[in-house]
């Protein structure tokens, strides 16, 4: 692709930082890894830019999952000082977790941004829908399946997450109030997963990403854009640990409402986009 022009580059970079302000307040707040509102963002940005519709979405869940990276640390140390993870729920789901986010970046390397755009509705979807009901008495089970359940669940989140690049707190922070936790101890679990899948997640999709090298915009390696990376991944580390705080204090019904709304609404512009 062709160079940015200046101006061009200015708004990017402003429109950037500004997503990572809001990626790590929201991070810290869900135990998400911010990839809900990152890639919606990116994929305005690249369209603006020019990016080939073929592999826009593409670029945008592996730059979003390289970005929660240092997001996803700064939160789950935020979280794991107050003490609020469940352990044994994190080791249950790292090993089908991690193998599947592989797996979900093979996929990609083949799949059509359609698939990709799907999942990102269907899930985010679903979550807007918990969010807004507000319903706190939902339940699947009184509490957490087997071993069976546990890593089926795992390979659930890994997978989802690797095709809508996110750090999968969408899913598991359902799952978990779904099976009787509280919401403090599954935005803080979840915050640990963000960990596990960002890390596999991005060098995936690296890999994906470097046979389509001559049609990606300037400083991307693979599905994932550098200058990304560098201008919103410092942001929302350095705003990830505030997000905790707020989550700590705020009114839990207006933090759902919001997170439900924003997710609402970025289902309905992709499905806009998909059949209009």
């Amino acid at each position: 692709m062709s160079a940015i022009p200046l101006a061009d580059l200015a708004t990017l970079a402003i429109a950037l930082l500004a997503a990572g302000v809001l990626t790590g307040l929201l991070a810290g707040m869900f135990g998400v890894g911010g990839g809900a509102v990152i890639v919606p963002v990116l994929y305005q940005i690249f369209g603006f830019l020019g990016v080939p519709e073929d592999v826009r979405m593409h670029l945008c869940v592996g730059t979003s999952l390289a970005i929660i990276i240092p997001t996803s640390i700064q939160s789950f140390r935020a979280h794991r000082a107050k003490g609020k993870v469940l352990e044994d729920v994190l080791k249950s789901w790292a090993v089908p977790v991690v193998l599947s986010v592989l797996l979900g970046g093979l996929i990609a390397a083949f799949a059509p941004a359609l698939v990709l755009k799907l999942v990102f509705v269907a899930v985010a979807g679903a979550n807007a829908i918990k969010q807004l009901a507000g319903r706190d008495d939902w339940r699947i089970a009184p509490d957490l399946p087997g071993i069976v359940g546990m890593r089926a669940y795992g390979v659930l989140i890994g997978l989802a997450s690797a095709l809508m690049g996110i750090g999968g707190g969408a899913i598991s922070n359902m799952i978990l109030t779904l099976h009787g936790k509280a919401i403090h101890n599954a935005v803080a679990t979840s915050s640990g997963l963000g960990v596990l899948i960002s890390i596999p997640g991005a060098l995936s999709y690296i890999a994906a990403g470097w046979p389509k090298m001559a049609v990606l915009p300037p400083f991307s390696v693979g599905y994932v854009s550098l200058l990304g990376l560098a201008l919103v991944a410092p942001v929302s580390a350095f705003c990830a640990p505030y997000g905790a705080r707020l989550a700590h204090r705020l009114n839990k019904r207006t933090l759902e409402v919001a997170f439900g709304l924003f997710l609402l609404i970025v289902s309905l512009r992709f499905l806009w986009g998909i059949f209009f």
